[in-house]
């Protein structure tokens, strides 16, 4: 079986992506799931390559019991494009980046994370850096709800097979 491929999207990569990579990884460890997939988180910008997230990100995530202190800021690249079934993008700004980047074969693949939480009425994951702490548990409240749409979706469009532990 083929994984599916997602790739988390935001700015820096060191609030918002590696949250999501982390709250993903930990929905698909708790549904067995994990052999199904490969994720990751870049940034569209370079502005923290190679630093861990933010502490701020990682103590909130921590809280929830998910660990995102060994993962590293990186910078969407073009072979991301391919390579990747889903780019999820956090916010506005960067979605647009991306799809002003992307190849027109893969626009397909570019989408908003929050589109796969409607209920919440939201289309970004708001950026909480220059925020405080309640901004990084919002964070997470939202890419928590999005993490279940998202895997939701994929099941319900066959993609992941309908017998996976939801």
């Amino acid at each position: 079986m083929k994984k599916i491929n997602v790739l988390f999207v935001c700015m820096g990569n060191i609030c918002r992506s590696p949250t999501a990579e982390g709250v993903f990884a930990k929905l698909l460890k708790d549904r067995q799931l994990e052999a199904a997939f490969q994720i990751d988180s870049a940034g569209t910008h370079a502005y923290h390559v190679g630093e861990p997230p933010d502490p701020r990100s990682q103590e909130a995530a921590l809280e929830r019991e998910i660990n995102i202190a060994h993962l590293r800021a990186r910078k969407v690249v073009m072979g991301d494009f391919e390579d990747f079934d889903y780019l999820l993008a956090m916010d506005e700004e960067n979605y647009l980046t991306l799809m002003n980047a992307c190849p027109v074969a893969y626009h397909h693949k570019v989408k908003y994370f929050l589109d796969y939480a409607p209920q919440l009425s939201v289309r970004e994951v708001p950026d909480p850096y220059y925020g405080g702490r309640f901004g990084f548990q919002k964070v997470l409240d939202l890419i928590e709800v999005a993490s279940e749409g998202f895997l939701e979706a994929l099941v319900t469009s066959g993609q992941l097979g309908k017998s996976s532990k939801l």
